[in-house]
């Protein structure tokens, strides 16, 4: 069912790509209405426009707050044009059709990042914009809605093809986009809402993103996937290489979680099947990229390294010589992105993520789904006690705190070896604590690292002592543990016997 465009409302608070639609309503004779800055636009532009008020005779008033919110404007986009009732009140009120809406919202997104002045964040929800995208959106058997720049060449096109008329189906299409739009709208306003006023976890909740990229499929090849973002715009910004997959982001956005936590411009981690391989911090980076390799080179296989800090050539080289799927950094010089651009599959991405707090996480459970806070503690040592009889020195309790640290990042149950603030042995993911103490030692050893101010973290307490125990007789100097188990006292004696440094913790970091 095709239906003509006579008459369009135009109200836009983006008004840089208006320029392209009008000469294609003025080629129909499309009659044009508008308001304000967007009137004041066509007008500049040499093109018939008539104001809303002289539309409606009535002015605007409040300071411009109701200006559409008009019987006349929204009975003339509402009416049914098939239903002999809709067009006998039509008639008797002498109202108007209006067969094209051309609408954006005020940039409340973009105002909540620029300032925190409430007067004028509230000022900019829009509330005459969403009415009249919500009416043109409800009637789309008649009327066409455009909601957003990018859809102005399919509205040229479909008018030029269709003698300035428009299908159903095209005009569906829009529907449907519309009822997107003013969703992800009233999301951030209800979200602006519940931010400031503390309000985690609201009786009802939304969420709300931008459509970054449709992937090539999900985690296997038999499932679908795109990216969003909470933001009209990705952190990541590609520099070279293949298009990204769903495991890549996984795995990327996980080592992102890891590399905001370590200290600034010193930090790697090289990220396999959500799970680190390796982590390191040092001063120079090459030292902390070939640290973060070591600690487990045949895991580090096909991996993604994150790190924290600008590539240099010396540390590009030795990425090259190896294989990883991605590699993600603040920056690179210009020497080192064009040693790495020479391996045309290696994804290359600058990261521009800005690390926020206070995050929720979801977890989906079939129709239902669990929120919680990020476990994203920065540690001191006020949250840590020595109970051991043999004291920590000051840098082996930034070992454990470091070991600590990474611990929270692994699957639980989780055993984390360090020396000199590099994981030298990870176990991951184990049903059991013990088993995950051999992974992790056994690894270890596999690679020759030495033990010489080897160090141990586990995520949660240890509730036997033969989990600790297998630690220590391979050589681990110094333990950190949350307490919590009803054997807390024989963990400790275990420790003073065998001269083992051992310190509690507050919190205990699972990550199923």
């Amino acid at each position: 069912m095709k239906r003509k465009i006579r008459r369009a409302l135009i109200s836009v608070s983006d008004k840089s790509e208006l320029i392209k639609i009008l000469p294609t309503l003025k080629k129909f004779k499309v009659e044009i209405i508008s308001s304000g800055g967007t009137f004041n636009y066509i007008r500049k532009h040499k093109f018939k426009c008539s104001e809303i008020r002289d539309f409606t005779g009535f002015q605007e008033i409040l300071d411009g707050r109701v200006k559409t919110l008009h019987p006349k404007v929204h009975s003339g986009i509402l009416y049914k044009r098939d239903n002999k009732k809709h067009l006998n009140q039509i008639k008797k009120q002498n109202f108007k059709n209006i067969d094209l809406v051309i609408v954006n919202f005020y940039p409340f997104e973009k105002t909540v990042l620029e300032t925190k002045k409430e007067n004028k964040i509230i000022e900019n929800i829009d509330i005459g914009g969403p009415a009249l995208v919500r009416s043109a959106a409800k009637n789309f058997k008649d009327v066409v809605i455009i909601t957003s720049n990018y859809q102005l060449s399919s509205l040229i096109n479909e008018m030029n093809n269709n003698k300035g008329s428009t299908s159903l189906k095209f005009r569906k299409e829009l529907s449907q986009e519309a009822f997107n739009e003013t969703a992800y709208y009233d999301a951030n306003i209800s979200n602006y809402f519940n931010t400031i006023m503390e309000n985690r976890y609201p009786n009802k909740i939304t969420f709300n993103g931008t459509l970054i990229s449709k992937l090539r499929y999900g985690e296997n090849p038999h499932q679908s996937g795109a990216l969003y973002s909470r933001g009209n715009f990705s952190e990541l910004e590609k520099l070279s290489g293949k298009e990204l997959s769903y495991n890549n982001y996984n795995d990327i956005y996980f080592g992102l979680d890891i590399i905001n936590s370590l200290p600034k411009g010193v930090g790697t981690t090289i990220i396999k099947h959500a799970n680190p391989s390796g982590v390191s911090i040092d001063k120079n980076q090459f030292s902390s990229f070939k640290q973060a390799f070591n600690s487990d080179p045949i895991s580090a296989f096909g991996g993604v390294i994150i790190c924290n800090y600008k590539i240099k050539l010396e540390t590009a080289r030795e990425i090259n010589d190896k294989f990883f799927e991605v590699v993600v950094a603040k920056d690179f010089d210009a020497k080192a992105l064009s040693i790495l651009k020479k391996k045309k599959n290696l994804r290359i991405i600058k990261n521009n993520q800005k690390p926020g707090t206070n995050q929720l996480i979801m977890n989906t459970l079939c129709r239902n789904f669990i929120l919680q806070s990020s476990d994203n503690k920065n540690f001191n040592k006020k949250m840590f006690k020595v109970v051991s009889k043999k004291k920590p020195s000051k840098k082996i309790f930034s070992d454990l705190i470091f070991a600590f640290n990474i611990c929270r990042f692994v699957k639980s149950n989780a055993i984390v070896l360090t020396n000199n603030n590099s994981t030298v042995g990870i176990g991951s993911g184990q049903p059991s604590r013990l088993d995950s103490c051999e992974i992790a030692l056994n690894k270890m050893k596999k690679f020759n690292h030495k033990t010489e101010n080897l160090v141990a973290a586990s995520d949660a307490f240890f509730p036997f002592v033969d989990g600790i125990e297998t630690l220590v007789q391979s050589g681990v100097k110094a333990v950190i543990q949350p307490y919590g188990s009803i054997r807390d006292k024989e963990i400790i004696k275990f420790a003073n016997d065998t001269k083992t440094i051992l310190v509690f913790s507050k919190t205990r970091h699972f990550r199923h």
